[in-house]
């Protein structure tokens, strides 16, 4: 269960998932692995998992109150708001006043339509939490839901009051104040929530569209430009910038961006309608009816494309198939207006970019003059954060879903998985490691990985059991030797459980203090076993707690005992570059920049083409405000492979 947990806490949900299985087998009497279970499962969106192991935990223990809230956020994910509403209130009969009990009722009474009740909620809820944002936001959607915006506006500005980095309460607002036409002051907000998510490309194309309205062409042109450098395939930055294009006659420029949405999706019949009409413009008249001609046979009533058709033809010279055409069209129309209940036209709809918010841009009430204009209407694209709700203290979204930050490469250890870098251009050797494997000692080959990965799928996990199984058997029988002690401690820490591994690599060095395979395990297993431990601990424990500091200091002592490890190493062999990597890392870690540039100039000098050493370089240069050597660095970073280099190259530019 620790071991779970503090996996868990590292997010491996699939390794925590397997060692909560280990502890179901031994008790399932217990609550908590059918808990905790649940918890690496709703995070891995298994929601009708989680679902059950929550109801087996409160099987066996029906006291369990955070197993109420857990399954009833997991049946709100699955659309069953009712039951949801349900585990709350048996959560709310222990904590009447649980905040997050209570907000999450609120948000599923009003995803089921119980405005009345999701009122109250959200009255009890702010009441006794009144500097809580979340709860305002909420209730800004509850009241623009029932279309009372001026209730919605003042709750959502209350929010934004107490907290100014709420990206959903800014795209509600600009949303609100978008549909009253007030341009101005929904750029304004969405230009904040540009600020606090400056990757999504989904709000430069609504920053677009508002721009647009705000008859700011430039501006749009630059949003529609950057979200396309964001993301190349981007069909609604592209389709919208190619009627903005259209609209300022910029022809071939538009053309191009239709026919690259024509590539991603050929059924986008308003992109190749659009083309069909600027090939007209550009009196490239074949290409032009080939257009209309696929929008004819899957719309055949929809008279604009026969219109088309006859211009295209016209213009060919065809003056019969031009009358032809328009005769078609006029019949389609008289028909239509004679009995439009038995010869309806068809009706083309505006689809929203994303394949998950397909929707109309078209009332269905419109008249038929309408059509052709709703065919060259600008999309606008649904931003993924607007909806989604994540279990824990705030409902923001997951961690793994904010911006990544620049980290050095990772250290490197003894795996039984080789790194996973197509781009790897050499391989991570030493000698003393290729004799082991050449010799044959342990079963199974070892590498030298810097690489996070780890046993994934649930045979691969439970292979490492069995090798442990293995190890130990063979350990009984026989005297064991300084492999064995090795090939059992690197199968632990394929596991992660670095408490057994650094007890099996101690007992490998008592046999043979001059191993240095062994050394290397176990300064990167120190490590390792280092940061999980104060992951877990910062991510139960407030910083600066007792816990917290605990830690911390244990840290500080693993990475003095991990550097003189790489030292013994280095004594055995000084020409270890990833021994001198290590190092470095260790000493970046500590804010001792000047040590950590000497170790991985060391392994820079021993070999010259050790890209990660000066991706590391360039990143210490930088700490110390070096950016004209960090830049010379991170070049050469990138060059050799270390793809994380140009893009922190661009945003140093």
């Amino acid at each position: 269960m620790r071991i779970g947990r503090n996996i868990l806490s590292m997010e491996d949900y699939m390794l925590a998932i397997q060692y909560f299985n280990q502890a179901i087998k031994a008790k399932p009497y217990l609550s908590d692995p059918y808990f905790f279970r649940a918890l690496a499962k709703v995070n891995l969106e298994d929601y009708k998992g989680a679902e059950e192991d929550c109801t087996l935990a409160l099987e066996q223990n029906k006291f369990k109150a955070e197993a109420y809230k857990l399954r009833g956020f997991a049946r709100q994910n699955m659309g069953r708001d009712s039951l949801a509403i349900t585990d709350y209130d048996a959560g709310l009969a222990y904590y009447p006043l649980d905040k997050y009990f209570l907000y999450y009722k609120a948000v599923a009474q009003t995803e089921t339509g119980r405005f009345n009740g999701a009122d109250s909620t959200f009255s009890t809820l702010l009441r006794a939490y009144p500097g809580f944002e979340e709860g305002y936001e909420a209730r800004g959607r509850l009241n623009a839901a029932r279309g009372d915006t001026v209730a919605a506006l003042a709750d959502i500005g209350r929010a934004l009051e107490i907290s100014k980095n709420l990206l959903n309460a800014r795209l509600m607002r600009a949303d609100i104040e978008a549909r009253r036409r007030r341009w101005d002051e929904a750029l304004a907000d969405m230009d904040e929530a540009i600020k606090l998510r400056p990757q999504e490309t989904s709000l430069y194309v609504n920053r677009a569209f508002l721009r647009y309205n705000n008859d700011d062409y430039f501006g749009a042109m630059s949003d529609y430009n950057y979200a396309l450098q964001l993301e190349p395939d981007n069909s609604a930055a592209l389709f919208n910038r190619a009627l903005l294009r259209y609209e300022v006659r910029d022809l071939d420029k538009a053309a191009a961006d239709f026919s690259e949405v024509l590539k991603t999706d050929p059924s986008n019949f308003h992109a190749r309608f659009n083309r069909g009409l600027i090939n007209l413009d550009r009196k490239r008249y074949r290409d032009a009816e080939a257009d209309f001609q696929v929008i004819a046979r899957h719309y055949p009533k929809f008279y604009p494309s026969f219109y088309a058709i006859a211009e295209a033809r016209q213009g060919l010279g065809d003056h019969r198939g031009a009358m032809e055409n328009v005769y078609h069209a006029e019949g389609l129309i008289r028909k239509y207006v004679s009995n439009p209940d038995k010869n309806p036209l068809d009706r083309p709809t505006i689809a929203a970019a994303e394949s998950n918010d397909r929707g109309t841009l078209q009332d269905e009430n419109e008249s038929e003059i309408d059509v052709m204009n709703r065919f060259n209407k600008l999309v606008t694209v649904s931003s993924s954060s607007e909806s989604r709700l994540s279990y824990g203290d705030k409902i923001k979204g997951q961690v793994q879903n904010r911006d990544v930050r620049v980290e050095p490469e990772p250290i490197y250890l003894i795996s039984f998985y080789d790194s996973a870098d197509a781009l790897r251009n050499q391989s991570n050797y030493f000698r003393e490691l290729e004799e082991l494997n050449r010799n044959r000692w342990i079963p199974r080959q070892m590498f030298l990985s810097n690489s996070s990965d780890t046993p994934s799928a649930e045979s691969e996990i439970n292979r490492m059991f069995t090798l442990i199984d293995d190890f130990t058997a063979s350990m009984v029988k026989t005297s064991p030797r300084p492999v064995d002690w090795l090939g059992r401690a690197i199968a632990y820490l394929s596991l992660k459980n670095y408490d057994a591994a650094l007890a099996d690599l101690d007992k490998a060095l008592e046999a043979d203090p001059q191993f240095t395979v062994a050394l290397m395990a176990r300064g990167a297993a120190k490590i390792a076993g280092a940061i999980a431990e104060e992951t877990s601990a910062s991510a139960s424990d407030t910083p600066g707690s007792d816990m917290a500091l605990l830690a911390a200091r244990k840290a500080q002592a693993a990475a003095s005992a991990a550097i003189a490890d790489f030292d013994a190493a280095l004594a055995l062999n000084p020409r270890l570059i990833y021994a001198w990597f290590n190092k470095g890392n260790i000493y970046y870690s500590l804010d001792d920049f000047t040590s950590a540039l000497q170790c991985f100039s060391e392994a820079i000098s021993i070999n010259p083409e050790f890209g990660q050493a000066y991706f590391n370089r360039g990143l210490t240069y930088l700490r110390i405000g070096n950016k004209h050597q960090a830049f010379a660095d991170l070049s050469k970073a990138g060059e050799l492979g270390v793809l994380p280099s140009y893009n922190l190259l661009k945003r140093m530019k």
